[in-house]
């Protein structure tokens, strides 16, 4: 295989031979997610206890497509070039109906950003960069095969039993966060069953292994004749990876269609017989989610708060983006600076989040595998359509891609200043001198002033901006100034044209008070 999985080294922990001392935060699962949440956590001054089970990195590709949102938050964490450095950055599409290209799209047309649209890159190298920053970190306190078996909550405190190679131990802590996975133990414990829809369609995943001068593009296929008439995806990976995605209908025999007797004459139809099987899966799609998120002094983020299908890349982007919009709020409770309310809001925006992704991946399962009869029809007509008239381009569904939610927010606005930069979407980068306006902006609220003063007399940080084009344009539109108040999370928290001191007080109280 191409990747080397190099066991993680097991330090048996103080619990075993005396009481540990009460922690800040116990951050439950070692994946992308937990290991993004301890190190956003570490950065704000808070430390934590992060367990695994395993000690070993994802076997297999898993999440590959990492979104530009979750790249300025790996830029935050230290990991981006990393990523940037291994992976295979995109911006092409290619969508495919039979064997004919039907349309293309780009989606680094916009200027001015600093990270590009999408990097792929296989899970087990990104949980690896992540891992060994989280080592190198004297706030994260990073503990393989360490197995949560129990947790319970008295008062402020939740109470977690873990299981060792030598023998159980307890801890105690004021909040723990669950981002043990699809499967969470903790969700288990806590007798918590997700809401939504299962799909009975089953797909193939495999990663292969080839020389090939294929471009780094997705290339999506409605009914190829390579593949029987169903639905089929190609991404290029780092080290001469291939990813691959092939429908196989509801009816396919999990264990059956693993065996590589059936795989390779599979992927061959598509790449031809040059290549090494490095991994395959089998999954159906599930678009389910936990009706909240905070459970007391438990919270969850990432595949186990909700699940969705992987076409459009909303999965891993999602649970990082919920390790944004939470890092924030936990430390400041933590710290005393904000009341334990301002943890509803976290719910409240995640909840709106997980739900706008189970839509689309809803929405985009439905056009790959229509139900026979009026879906199909649909389908077929669109597909059809979409050759020849680029208006209906839109309309095709092969997955629509992760973007940041824009949380819903009755918070001062002034709609004469553009959309992309209304409150509750993300700042939009814009290049600054010789660096990019979403680094100047650091991890505390931020009040940017646009071509003018801020008011005198406030306690909040003032960043006045370089008014280029690109900041004219995603800032201003036809005002000639501006003032915004920017949240931790570089999430947009109120704007005004024009504001005096009291109006950006009552909305810097909103905002602590998690008040949409």
């Amino acid at each position: 295989m191409p990747y080397d999985y190099k066991p993680f080294p097991y330090v048996a922990p103080p619990g075993l031979t005396t009481p540990e001392p009460r922690h800040k935060v116990i951050v439950v699962g070692a994946g992308p997610v937990g290991l993004a949440m301890a190190l956003d956590l570490a950065a704000r001054g808070v430390p934590s206890v992060l367990l695994d089970d395993n000690d070993v990195v994802s076997v297999g590709s898993r999440a590959i497509c990492w979104s530009k949102r979750s790249l300025e938050l790996f830029d935050r964490l230290g990991v981006a070039d990393k990523v940037l450095g291994k992976g295979a950055t995109w911006s092409v599409g290619r969508v495919c109906h039979g064997d004919d290209e039907i349309f293309s799209f780009d989606l680094a047309a916009e200027p001015g950003h600093r990270m590009p649209p999408f990097v792929n890159l296989q899970q087990y190298h990104v949980e690896a960069f992540l891992a060994e920053r989280a080592l190198a970190e004297p706030l994260v306190d990073l503990r393989f095969r360490n197995r949560v078996t129990g947790i319970d909550q008295t008062g402020d405190t939740v109470h977690v039993t873990v299981k060792t190679p030598d023998g159980h131990y307890a801890l105690t802590a004021d909040y723990v966060i669950a981002c043990d996975g699809a499967r969470s133990t903790i969700r288990a414990i806590l007798d918590l069953d997700f809401d939504g829809e299962l799909f009975e369609e089953r797909f193939l995943i495999a990663d292969i292994e080839m020389e090939g001068d294929l471009p780094s593009e997705r290339w999506f296929w409605f009914e190829p004749g390579f593949h029987d008439g169903q639905s089929a995806l190609l991404h290029r990976q780092a080290d001469n990876v291939y990813r691959i995605d092939l429908q196989l209908g509801p009816d396919a025999d999990p264990e059956e269609e693993k065996k590589p007797e059936k795989v390779i004459p599979r992927i061959e139809k598509v790449v031809g017989p040059d290549f090494e099987l490095d991994w395959v899966s089998i999954y159906s799609f599930q678009c389910r989610r936990l009706k909240d998120f905070v459970h007391g002094r438990v919270i969850f983020a990432g595949d186990s708060a909700h699940l969705v299908s992987p076409f459009g890349a909303r999965g891993g982007n999602g649970g990082l983006q919920d390790v944004d919009n939470l890092g924030w709020k936990l430390a400041a409770v933590l710290d005393g600076r904000a009341p334990e309310s301002l943890l509803d809001s976290y719910n409240r925006e995640r909840v709106q989040a997980a739900d706008e992704n189970i839509v689309q991946s809803s929405r985009a399962t439905r056009f790959m595998t229509p139900a026979n009869g009026a879906e199909r029809l649909f389908r077929d007509q669109v597909l059809a359509l979409a050759r020849k008239a680029p208006f209906a381009r839109g309309w095709v569904n092969s997955g629509r891609l992760s973007t940041p939610c824009v949380y819903a927010t009755t918070a001062p606005d002034d709609p004469a200043l553009p959309p992309v930069s209304r409150p509750g979407a993300v700042a939009p980068d814009a290049p600054q001198g010789n660096g990019w306006l979403l680094n100047a902006l650091g991890r505390d609220v931020v009040l940017l002033a646009v071509n003018c003063d801020a008011p005198a007399g406030l306690d909040v940080p003032v960043l006045r901006i370089e008014v280029n084009d690109l900041v004219a344009e995603r800032y201003l539109g036809d005002a000639e100034r501006a003032l915004y108040l920017v949240r931790p999370d570089q999430v947009i928290a109120a704007r005004w044209i024009e504001a005096d001191a009291r109006q950006v007080r009552k909305a810097l109280a909103a905002l602590w008070e998690g008040r949409p």
